[in-house]
């Protein structure tokens, strides 16, 4: 062999050399792809009071769709109701794929009509708790009718404190108007006054409690999917805040309370390290009532494991959904995932379906 097929031959054996070290950080993205349809159904919110939606897969919040940073995905969406929607990917970039941005006039031709289908394609190159809704007359669609669900990109490379996560629980906020719930095309406005307050659709005593045991690393990812700012109060524990809006701070901080406001996410670490019975909920007094029967709203209750429950426990014989905050759904790796328990009764009258 000549000098210079030798040295031919040894770039060759470091290049090889070299790919073979670095193939266990190489990484490609899935191909995901999923499908939604818009259904018009009426949901349950508080005790005594039901209102009519627009949902995703017929439920409220929407599916959970979990994907890994750099996931390509794909979305095909059927309209299976009596107005025009879109789907608007909040927190996606877009980056080369701007016309899936879900804006109708701007970013797409027009709206999803009844009875038609739609395609968004795009890449999730921003990791963190995003969120997906709709994106034609907000006011209402979004802020009364529920269209809204929760977009969790994992980050290829988590923090230390991430990776100790044991238990995920996804906390959508919104507000209701009683006043409309029975009249699509209806609600929104500037004089228009909500008079009931959520966590993911439900109001207290609705809601579902959060059970841990001691040691637990608890994620709370808090979303303001509706109109209203909700401070969110945690007793008996610190939260560590993390994120915001799927970033990750430079400087995590410590609160009791954390102001959700419409749009915004906010994550926060705690630690499960105070056995009992604590409540979590909204501090703007106002919405911790039920149209003005206390108590109700966004409220929620830490169980501790092995802390026996008083039998005049407001929750003493409840039935329990541990997906209720789709902590379940987030340990089964990466999809689309449905949930029964949100699943509202289907409005036949007007439905249109392809």
């Amino acid at each position: 062999m000549n000098m210079k097929s030798f040295a031919v031959t040894t770039r060759k054996i470091l290049l090889f050399s070299f790919l073979l070290l670095m193939l266990p950080t190489l990484s490609w993205g899935a191909q995901r792809e999923f499908s939604l349809t818009i259904d018009e159904v009426s949901i349950d919110v508080a005790p005594g009071f039901t209102s009519k939606v627009w949902a995703f897969n017929g439920q409220v919040p929407g599916p959970l769709i979990h994907v890994m940073e750099g996931d390509d995905v794909t979305v095909h969406v059927t309209n299976n109701t009596t107005l025009p929607h879109t789907i608007h990917w909040h927190g996606v970039d877009q980056t080369g794929s701007w016309k899936n941005d879900g804006v109708p006039g701007v970013t797409q031709k027009d709206a999803i009509q009844p009875g038609e289908s739609y395609t968004y394609k795009f890449n999730v190159d921003r990791p963190g708790s995003l969120w997906y809704h709709c994106h034609v007359n907000v006011w209402e669609h979004v802020a009364l009718r529920g269209m809204w669900g929760p977009l969790i990109v994992d980050p290829k490379n988590p923090s230390e404190l991430e990776k100790k996560v044991t238990k995920d629980v996804i906390i959508m906020l919104s507000s209701w108007e009683s006043a409309y719930a029975n009249l699509y095309g209806k609600g929104g406005a500037p004089q228009d006054v909500p008079d009931y307050f959520s966590i993911n659709g439900k109001s207290f005593p609705m809601t579902q409690p959060i059970r841990v045991k001691k040691g637990d690393v608890m994620r709370l990812r808090f979303y303001g999917a509706g109109d209203e700012t909700h401070q969110m109060h945690l007793h008996g524990h610190d939260m560590l805040v993390t994120h915001k809006d799927g970033y990750p701070l430079t400087t995590p901080y410590y609160a009791d309370t954390i102001a959700v406001g419409p749009g915004e996410r906010f994550d926060a670490i705690v630690q499960m390290n105070n056995p009992g019975i604590f409540v979590m909920h909204d501090h703007v007094d106002k919405h911790m009532s039920n149209n003005g029967a206390m108590m109700g709203g966004p409220m929620t209750v830490i169980e501790y494991d092995g802390i026996p429950l008083d039998s005049w426990y407001a929750w003493k014989d409840k039935v329990y959904d541990p997906n209720f905050f789709y902590s379940e759904s987030m340990k089964q790796g990466y999809g689309l995932f449905n949930s029964a328990p949100f699943m509202g009764k289907l409005i036949e009258q007007g439905r249109r379906r392809r």
